[in-house]
């Protein structure tokens, strides 16, 4: 009789040809490594629950399903946000009530307390870190989440282990295998080869990318000292780190987040950035996911201009990341804010527009980390602003320094002899709420937050995935009290990121409190992207010109459907004149008008759909 062939063969026959070609040829011919590598594909797929294969085959169908525009996201730390992850799964209601169906849970692996640098230093890949629970909650979350229509993203800290990972304890303990896991030196002559031409994560608060151990010897710890760079070249490594992927796959993640995926591949006289290895390894861990999970996402972290960040899709042909964050957008807002000019945004916004329309990237308008100044300085420089200078604009004005400056915000990793820093600070608290709360100011809080709602409305209007920040959709507050932390206090990043307080969040359900007016806003806006085709991630859009400097505007066009969006980034009103006049369903008030002159509000929005 025939052979009958599997879902499993049918998957492995149309990729394990590139598969084996990519491998062999990055591993210099290693067969045996290629072997044991299919043997973890095998067993992975087997061990997959069936409610999973029954999600790939369902997505696999669709394999679009992801580029729509009804996906809304939120990233929470699990223990600030409910506790645990038993109290995750009590306050699921939350999301279907804030119209979120994709979560990104912050790292919650197993990490020293004292030295996890946010759970970024991973000591066990398996294990939940015991405050937060078990690796069985985290099963019943995401089968529960599946339930609900719910994705759930999760960082896979693939650039390094905490130094007190089994492997680096076997590799102090002097065991060769484990010593070749990572980068060891016996004395300074290779690491002071790789210093000249490796750039510095943190020059202020980690300098150089090097650390020398008690015994003398020197290990790469390109992010913290206690983060253990690991050594793709080994064939081993990428063997075992493609397992715990898959393990964190079958444990119900969709959405796998590659950290700091730049930086995985390591050349002396390179900058150990981007180099094409790098690619390879994404390219073979999709084509694994494909076989195995292939409901499942690649998200990279490449926290770079556009020109690095684009070639981390792949092509047509050899896809790479299924997503990948929209960090300079971000970064360009911000400026926008504090400059009320909009020409810089418009730029970016011509930039992406260009790109291919099945790139899909998550926009946001904060993240877990702080808001770094990564702008086309280029650009600005024509136009009479020089980076440092700028920068120091733009960090006084959002730590309330600025003269007329309504925000505030900390500095992060200031370096006084570079004179430059990174910001802090929750949207809520840099769009104005917080200072007009405290000088009880009710005409300043109502501006803030009309500031507020503009710019998640703008995000919403990008393509792609909007992905808000918990406790921004109630207007959550700068918490101060981290400064009392001693495991806290040197990293202001833990300003925003505060508990989520269940008890002023109650506020959303009270009318007129500026958590319900943040709360209802937020949610009608999700509603209407969700109702109109024309905010899909493959619509046609670009930027045009309004007339002002402070109103940006984009068009969006998709099967016949056309939007016109305004967005006002000044506290004054602000009137933009049409070309002919233009019939249009204004969305947010469901008002139908005709319009050559159309007025804006202080950071007043419109999104007017053609009739």
């Amino acid at each position: 009789m025939p052979k009958t062939v599997t879902e499993l063969d049918a998957r492995m026959s149309q990729r394990m040809d590139e598969l084996k070609w990519l491998y062999l040829e990055l591993y210099h011919g290693d067969v045996k490594g290629f072997e044991y590598l299919c043997k973890v594909i095998t067993d992975y797929y087997t061990a997959r629950r069936e409610s999973l294969k029954a999600l790939d085959r369902k997505r696999e169908k669709n394999p679009d399903w992801y580029r729509g525009n009804d996906i809304v996201g939120m990233m929470l730390y699990v223990d600030n946000f409910a506790g645990n992850l038993q109290g995750v799964i009590k306050k699921i209601d939350y999301f279907t009530e804030s119209g979120v169906n994709y979560i990104h849970l912050m790292p919650l692996l197993e990490s020293p307390k004292e030295h996890s640098d946010g759970g970024y230093a991973v000591s066990d890949f398996r294990s939940v870190q015991p405050e937060l629970g078990t690796m069985d909650d985290l099963r019943e979350l995401t089968e529960l989440c599946h339930k609900r229509g719910i994705s759930c993203c999760l960082d896979f800290v693939m650039n390094h282990t905490s130094d007190e990972h089994e492997w680096a304890k076997a590799a102090r303990a002097g065991n060769a295998q484990a010593r070749g896991r990572y980068f060891f030196f016996d004395n300074w002559n290779t690491p002071k080869e790789y210093e000249r031409t490796v750039p510095q994560v943190f020059p202020t608060t980690a300098p150089g990318n090097f650390t020398q151990l008690k015994d003398n010897e020197i290990v790469m710890t390109t992010f913290y000292p206690y983060q253990w760079d690991l050594n793709y070249a080994n064939p081993m490594v990428f063997n075992d780190m493609t397992a715990n992927m898959l393990f964190l796959a079958n444990a119900g993640i969709d959405v796998i987040r590659l950290d700091a995926v730049p930086y995985i591949w390591k050349e002396p006289g390179t900058q150990c950035r981007n180099l094409p290895q790098v690619h390879t390894i994404v390219r073979m861990m999709r084509i694994i996911c494909e076989i195995v999970c292939p409901s499942v996402l690649l998200l990279g972290e490449v926290v770079m201009e556009p020109s690095k960040i684009a070639p981390y899709f792949g092509t047509v042909d050899r896809p790479e990341c299924n997503m990948l964050y929209n960090v300079t957008t971000m970064a360009s807002t911000w400026n926008t804010v504090a400059t009320r000019d909009v020409r810089l945004l418009d730029r970016q916004m011509e930039q992406l527009a260009l790109l291919p329309k099945n790139y899909v990237f998550l926009n946001y308008l904060r993240c877990h980390d702080d808001i770094g100044w990564g702008l086309d300085y280029d650009w600005l420089s024509e136009h009479g602003m020089q980076q440092p200078t700028h920068k120091r604009f733009l960090n006084d004005y959002f730590i309330g320094k600025f003269e007329g400056s309504v925000s505030r915000g900390e500095l992060y990793n200031d370096d006084l002899i570079l004179q430059d820093a990174r910001l802090c600070g929750t949207t809520a608290s840099l769009c104005g709420i917080e200072a007009a709360l405290w000088d009880d100011d009710e005409e300043q809080l109502a501006l803030a937050i009309e500031a507020d709602i503009m710019l998640h409305a703008f995000m919403f209007t990008q393509s792609g995935i909007p992905v808000i920040y918990s406790g921004d959709e109630v207007g959550q507050l700068n918490d101060y009290l981290y400064h009392a932390d001693i495991n806290k206090k040197f990293d202001s990043r833990y300003l925003h990121r505060g508990k989520f307080d269940w008890k002023l969040a109650d506020e959303r359900k009270k009318a007129g409190s500026y958590q319900n007016k943040i709360f209802e806003a937020l949610r009608k806006l999700e509603t209407i992207r969700a109702e109109n085709d024309v905010f899909v991630s493959q619509a046609a859009f670009t930027p045009f010109e309004t007339g002002s400097d402070q109103v940006l505007g984009i068009l969006r066009q998709h099967e016949g459907q056309r939007l016109i969006a305004l967005f006002n980034f000044s506290e004054k009103a602000q009137t933009v004149l049409l070309e002919e006049e233009f019939p249009y369903t204004d969305l947010y008030t469901e008002k139908d008008r005709i319009d050559t002159k159309i007025e804006l509000k202080p950071y007043g929005f419109l999104w007017a759909l053609e009739k």
